[in-house]
């Protein structure tokens, strides 16, 4: 079961509890840089029979569930603005329906010991089931009256009051997740050799992967959400690591033996290993394709078959046309029947449907405990020196390229994931 955390992220940070003013210039009418609105010169709240709400200055004397008289307040407030425009109110809260989700895990695997080494095998199914998510029943920010049912228009489609977006958390989402997973470890030799081993194909399905309030991503078609449908943003298919160590015995060797136990005894080798397939990102278009509103959201039709391959002598340009990287996608603007300024549509792309590079590491350290002091047979303490090479062969990692087909650089990777090799020395007294 998923504790409700959200109440006062969208319950007691909107109106009428709180309400953020503002002031827009108008053509002629500037605004003095600085200007402050102070909450004596909002406009007094009324119900709709003309009833101060806040009569008392108290709120906690105001009454449970008392209405407001929004087109009011909203003329009020458009009478003290520059230009008398009336600015519909944001509005969030919570879906009557919404309840706490929860996630259900099943799993099904093996074990066997083969010599010393244990090998596992095994599937793991994960689903999470009325997952907290945002709704926006009234469109965005400048949507059309046919997209508004919430926000009132004259003949002319400007907006003459009612609410802008309402912003609503709901238990609309759901995710998915299935995994084979194989592992192999051994106990330590009496070679002094340990490893472990891991590999896990999956896949990981939502349609919204980030948290309400923090990293969420808004549905392109905020009526149709099953469109946003498609692997989650954190989805890695391939996944394989491995550790390795190794007691090197350097005292055994003949050769060292005239240097003494301090300096040949205690050498340890450790290695980390990683190598994952690549994350998966969404094409934007950049432009406002439909009267739903702006939100940054909408997605191109894909027209052309993009080759991902970064083994070229350019490994940036990871869709491979350069600056014509944009011919694989059309923006469906200016199109028969299509809504919203551009007189557009939605388009075809997926979410997350393509999957940017994959990630490889190894890192290595070379370890030498020397005890040091000694207290009747117990040993007082250790002093440990460490060499450490992280990203030891130097890969260069690349990121996630530029995903706005309309925005500069569409389709080329300006940035690594991870450094480049680093080397540290340490001593650590461990006692």
């Amino acid at each position: 079961m998923l504790v409700n955390l959200w109440q006062d992220n969208s319950l007691t940070g909107s109106t009428p509890f709180v309400f953020y003013p503002r002031l827009t210039a108008a053509a002629g009418q500037p605004i003095r840089y600085g200007t402050a609105i102070t909450p004596q010169q909002l406009p007094p709240v009324y119900t709709p029979g003309g009833a101060l709400v806040f009569a008392s200055g108290d709120s906690k004397q105001v009454a449970a569930n008392t209405p407001m008289d929004v087109l009011r307040f909203e003329r009020d407030m458009a009478a003290l603005s520059p230009d008398h425009q009336i600015v519909p109110l944001t509005v969030s809260g919570i879906a009557p329906s919404f309840g706490a989700g929860y996630v259900g895990t099943w799993t099904a695997g093996i074990e066997h010991k083969i010599g010393g080494v244990t090998v596992n095998g095994g599937y793991v199914g994960t689903a999470g089931i009325k997952l907290a998510a945002l709704a926006f029943p009234n469109g965005y920010t400048g949507a059309d009256p046919a997209f508004a049912p919430y926000t009132q228009f004259d003949s002319a489609g400007h907006v003459t009051g009612g609410y802008g977006p309402v912003i609503e958390i709901d238990n609309r989402s759901h995710s998915t997740y299935h995994a084979l997973q194989l592992s192999a470890q051994n106990s330590l030799t009496a070679f002094g050799l340990g490893f472990q081993a891991s590999y896990t194909f999956s896949k990981s399905l939502d349609d919204t992967s980030g948290v309400v309030g923090s990293s969420q991503t808004a549905p392109m078609d905020p009526f149709h959400t099953a469109l946003d449908k498609g692997p989650s943003s954190f989805d890695i298919q391939q996944a394989a690591s491995f550790s390795l160590f190794q007691d090197l015995h350097v005292d055994s060797v003949r050769l060292l033996r005239p240097l003494g136990k301090t300096l040949t005894r205690g050498w340890q080798l450790l290695g980390i290993g990683t190598i994952l397939s690549g994350s998966p990102f969404t094409v934007y278009s950049g432009v406002q394709q439909t009267g739903a509103g702006a939100n940054g959201t909408d997605r191109p039709d894909q027209i052309g078959v993009p080759d991902l391959s970064i083994s070229r002598t350019i490994r940036e340009d990871y869709l491979g046309l350069g600056a014509n990287n944009a011919s694989l996608f059309s923006v469906p603007i200016d199109v028969a029947g299509g809504t919203g300024p551009n007189r557009g549509r939605l388009g075809t792309l997926g979410r997350d449907t393509f999957r940017g590079p994959g990630f490889h590491n190894a890192d290595i350290a070379l370890i030498k405990d020397t005890p040091i002091g000694k207290r009747g047979a117990a040993e007082l303490g250790t002093l440990q020196f460490r060499a450490e090479f992280f990203n030891l062969f130097n890969i260069v990692n690349f990121g996630l390229p530029a995903n706005t087909v309309t925005g500069p650089g569409f389709g080329v990777i300006n940035h690594t994931a991870g450094s480049s090799r680093q080397i540290q020395f340490s001593l650590k007294l461990i006692y």
